[in-house]
């Protein structure tokens, strides 16, 4: 009992140290039942290259920032709740080494950890946490595969339009899709779509998707139709519920070291296997 009661005192105190590391701006963390699995620096593929991010592991949410001052203050705090979270193990790319996906319905992105080790105690622990918390709670064990965002590729993978072939210039500039991923010119991307799952507002998409979207509605008109000439039910449809994201801009920062994982020692049936990260940063590293 004593046992349990020092662990709670001291995890509630690491998540404080956590939200606090996010100022004002971060939401609150702390809620009954929340648990610090652990925390560590990765790299996370961005539209402008490899750049580190902090991540925060919890038995239900998966939090990531960008790092100002390491160890101390992080800011643009973005909280993915595990139960949306696919993994996908992938070989060491050009770019990363030790690199695996994270997708979910409103964003998609890579990640890699500074060794293969960490890499999979990771992608255990990230697994372990989603199929606890979705057993707990009683949730889907998956997300709908068809609804997940696409990866953006990276500006520095073309120097020309990968619909159109035209090279960018500073007059021709990089765009994605968000249907796609795909790096496309202006020209290539003018229309607009509303995709419910990344977005609460029309968006970009190239002109390549614009067809494929449109055969995509007439096609769940033609079905509902069916549907309503099959059904007595006759009542209008329910607008679909709609979702936010946003594009980030990524700052430049080299602060990057391994994850450190601390055994914990409190007796546990959920929470025994997992490691517990000390509540006081990581020094960043003498040049």
């Amino acid at each position: 009992m004593a046992e349990h009661l020092t662990f709670t005192i001291e995890n509630q105190e690491r998540i404080r140290v956590v939200a606090n590391s996010f100022g004002r701006a971060g939401k609150v963390l702390l809620k009954p039942g929340r648990i610090l699995v652990g925390e560590g620096c990765l790299l996370k593929m961005c539209r402008r290259g490899p750049k580190p991010k902090v991540f925060f592991l919890f038995n239900d949410i998966l939090v990531y920032g960008s790092i100002m001052v390491p160890g101390r203050w992080n800011n643009k705090q973005k909280i993915i709740p595990l139960e949306q979270v696919q993994q996908e193990d992938l070989e060491d790319g050009m770019a990363m080494a030790n690199q695996w996906l994270i997708r979910m319905p409103h964003k998609s992105f890579y990640v890699s950890a500074a060794s293969p080790e960490e890499k999979t105690a990771w992608m255990g622990h990230i697994e372990k946490c989603k199929a606890l918390h979705v057993q707990t709670k009683g949730l889907p064990t998956d997300c709908v595969a068809e609804k997940f965002a696409a990866t953006w590729i990276p500006d520095m993978a073309s120097a020309i339009c990968m619909r159109c072939s035209k090279r960018f210039s500073v007059a021709i500039r990089r765009h994605h899709c968000r249907r796609c991923g795909y790096i496309v010119c202006r020209a290539c991307s003018k229309n607009r779509a509303l995709l419910p799952n990344i977005s609460s507002k029309p968006v970009r998409i190239c002109q390549h998707c614009v067809s494929t979207t449109q055969d995509e509605q007439r096609q769940k008109r033609k079905n509902v139709k069916h549907w309503k000439k099959n059904s007595i039910d006759d009542s209008p449809m329910q607008p679909e519920f709609e979702t936010s994201s946003d594009e980030e801009l990524e700052d430049e920062s080299r602060y990057q070291v391994p994850t450190k994982w601390f055994n914990n020692q409190v007796e546990n049936e959920d929470y025994s296997q997992y490691s517990f990260i000390k509540p006081e940063h990581i020094n960043p590293p003498v040049n």
